[in-house]
């Protein structure tokens, strides 16, 4: 009867442990999802679009519990995304990106952001990385001007 009822209690704490793991997923992976956006629109060349998809970006990351991602790393983030949704400036934009992206980065190596591959991606022209969801480079350092401009420097699975 011991036996069955410590299996029971460990049973359930894994479940909670489950739920809570696949909950903080989620959040994170709401936020990568919202990186995504960013880096499409500043591909796009559109500083409006980038500057509203960074502002939800902020909202995402405020609605993150502390204790799925670190006060300190979120306020980073915040900040970078402040920066990116205040500037007007395409060019402001896309040197704040490099930031955001280089910390983003770091949170992919911590938590799964995505069911499929993540690719961390590299401009040299720029000497900035970023993060995509798909191989193809897409560069959103240079837009139209260098779209294809770049590498994979590596996957996150």
């Amino acid at each position: 009867m011991k036996k069955y009822i410590i299996t029971a209690v460990f049973s359930l704490f894994s479940i909670i442990s489950i739920s809570a793991q696949s909950k903080s997923d989620v959040q994170v992976s709401k936020l990568y999802q919202n990186y995504i956006t960013i880096k499409a629109a500043l591909a796009s060349d559109d500083a409006d679009k980038t500057s509203k998809a960074a502002s939800e970006f902020i909202k995402i990351a405020s609605a993150i519990d502390y204790k799925v991602v670190s006060e300190g790393n979120l306020n980073v983030l915040r900040k970078d995304a402040t920066a990116i949704s205040d500037a007007r400036s395409i060019a402001v934009q896309r040197e704040t990106f490099s930031n955001l992206s280089d910390n983003m980065i770091a949170l992919a190596k911590e938590f799964k952001l995505s069911d499929k591959s993540v690719f961390v991606q590299y401009c040299p022209m720029a000497d900035a990385s970023w993060l995509s969801n798909e191989k193809q480079i897409v560069n959103p350092y240079y837009g139209s001007s260098m779209l294809t401009c770049g590498s994979v420097k590596s996957e996150i699975k």
